[in-house]
């Protein structure tokens, strides 16, 4: 089952800071995680219950680095709709 350790980071560029405004927040996770999960530790960690939950996987590029070829960690992402009255202390910029 998915954790709040399953969350990788919330995103703070200018679309999803234009996104919060409309209480949207975009949050980078592992592939494991699901929209359930999501919404389960969004209700136990924050006690708020996301009004949606819209998913986008993302594939990591392969990067090459003095010759090496590697690639960069698998992600999903999340866009989190909160209630209008709901706010995360912790999520505000």
């Amino acid at each position: 089952m998915a954790d709040i350790t399953d969350i990788r980071a919330i995103l703070y560029t200018e679309k999803t800071l234009n996104l919060q405004e409309d209480s949207v927040i975009v949050v980078q996770t592992t592939p494991r995680m699901t929209k359930n999960g999501l919404k389960a530790v969004f209700q136990e960690y924050f006690d708020i219950k996301p009004l949606r939950v819209n998913s986008m996987r993302v594939n990591g590029k392969i990067k090459t680095f003095k010759g090496i070829k590697g690639k960069r960690p698998d992600t999903k992402k999340f866009y989190v709709t909160l209630p209008e009255d709901a706010k995360i202390e912790s999520l505000t910029v």
